[in-house]
């Protein structure tokens, strides 16, 4: 709480919700158990369970959170080290995690369909925890970025420490930005170019920094191959303890893991542009320029990461001190909602194509439009395509 002369002002009644954040990773331990409890086979696909049905359940009944964080406590509730442990905490349960599913893989008690749900559950909890890692990898302190690429290890996406600190967040809401969704592009087509695209951005951004240091870009000082190097000896120790037999399931859930990760990013920045400048530079990122959502239940189980808008204007924030923006677009629902709309393109554009162009006033123009559905798009709001190249 913050004090003025001694007397509180004010208090963040989300502290202790944090720790909820938590049942995430805890979701990849447990199948097992449940199943041993009850007898259901169904638990074996816990996460999928909790991600996409109890999620947005209580997400629609619990409603937005709607308060900031005061100035005067801006200070001292970024410095509060209870917020640091509450994703330092992340870590080593998913990594127990996923070494509980390795035994569950290489036991001959399981069916397959059943090492695939749990394979799929242990990756969906992977994907949130790239958002953990996410946030540690924004940070100064060497630690936390260490702390960042081991996090990263289990999606074997190590090279989204490089390319989301220092390719996404300059290019965003650009068409510079493989991870930036354009307006009538489906996300099967977005998750594949923004993985090939991300990865291209992220060598040649860490290639260029070596090169600037008089480093090659092969070497130990490489931040990408040191990412790797951690997935390498992961993976190594997980087969050479349990057996060539789960390859295919480790495999499987780095794939779940990352491609979630890639969903949320087709969902944060749908059809956004950044207006370019006569210079052919963009405008500076503003909260309006990611899409927000500030419904508390999935913000408190994805560190506030719903407060997009707030984190790419301000990237230097801790997730605790992410506010709210009444200026930036919102998202009809929560996350975990919208991801399941983004699985079936014509809901999913049924739903957001018209707040997107709503958002710029009713001119699809502004909007970052896909080029090869551009015609079309164009034509579907009556915009003449003729004049609006020539603009």
């Amino acid at each position: 709480m913050v004090a003025v002369e001694g007397v509180p002002t004010w208090r963040d009644r989300k502290r202790y919700l944090w720790i909820l954040s938590l049942i995430t990773p805890g979701c990849a331990v447990i199948p097992s158990q449940l199943v041993l409890r009850t007898g259901q086979p169904i638990f074996w696909w816990l996460g999928p369970i909790l991600i996409f049905v109890i999620i947005p359940v209580v997400d629609r009944l619990v409603g937005d959170d709607g308060e900031n964080v005061p100035d005067d406590a801006y200070k001292w509730l970024s410095e509060d080290r209870f917020y640091r442990w509450c994703t330092f905490l992340f870590l080593p349960l998913l990594l127990a995690g996923l070494i509980i599913a390795g035994y569950m893989w290489a036991s001959p008690e399981l069916s397959v369909l059943d090492k695939i749900g749990l394979a799929t559950t242990v990756g969906l909890i992977s994907g949130v925890g790239i958002n953990a890692a996410h946030e540690l990898g924004h940070r100064v302190e060497e630690h936390e970025r260490w702390l960042a690429k081991v996090a990263l290890a289990q999606s074997c996406y190590g090279h989204f420490f490089v390319e989301h600190n220092r390719g996404h967040h300059m290019n965003v809401a650009t068409p510079n930005d493989p991870a930036s969704a354009r307006l009538g592009e489906r996300v099967w087509e977005f998750v594949p170019r923004s993985v090939i695209g991300g990865f291209r951005s992220a060598w040649q951004l860490e290639k260029s920094r070596l090169e600037r240091k008089g480093s090659r870009a092969w070497s130990v000082h490489n931040n990408i191959l040191q990412a790797w190097s951690m997935s390498v000896v992961l993976f190594g120790a997980m087969l050479a303890v349990f057996g060539p037999t789960i390859a295919p399931y480790l495999v499987l859930q780095a794939v779940v893991a990352f491609s979630m990760l890639e969903v949320v990013n087709y969902v944060e920045h749908y059809g956004l542009l950044r207006q370019q400048l006569p210079n052919g530079r963009y405008v500076r990122c503003s909260p309006r320029d990611s899409w927000n959502s500030d419904r508390l239940v999935t913000n408190i189980f994805m560190f506030h990461l719903q407060r997009h808008s707030d984190h790419h204007a301000n990237p230097g924030r801790r997730y605790q001190t992410l506010r709210t923006s009444d200026v930036a677009p919102q998202l009809p629902a929560g996350y975990a909602t919208m991801i399941l709309l983004a699985m079936i393109p014509p809901l999913w554009r049924r739903v957001m194509d018209h707040r997107v162009v709503e958002n710029y006033g009713g001119d699809i123009t502004r909007t970052n439009l896909l080029p090869r559905r551009r015609e079309k798009l164009l034509a579907a709001y009556g915009v003449d395509k003729q004049l609006a190249d020539a603009a």
